[in-house]
């Protein structure tokens, strides 16, 4: 498993990690607390509290999505 803390700070960034995430034949998730959501789904990481470091947990290395977290690394 792998973990990265980000920080998600427009909807152009919000809408640029779900597309990197949805590429993923694995499931990526992101956590807020003691919310967990499903990365894939733009509704449902709209819905956190995006003034806040969350973070993303998936089970396999993958570089795409990992160039992308790399820009919004917190």
């Amino acid at each position: 498993m792998f973990t990265k803390k980000i920080r998600l700070k427009t909807v152009d960034e919000v809408q640029e990690f779900v597309k990197a995430a949805d590429k993923c034949s694995f499931d990526v998730e992101i956590q807020n607390g003691e919310t967990l959501i499903d990365a894939k789904s733009i509704m449902g990481v709209m819905s956190l509290d995006l003034t806040q470091d969350l973070l993303v947990v998936y089970d396999e290395a993958d570089s795409e999505l990992e160039q992308v977290l790399e820009k919004f690394l917190s």
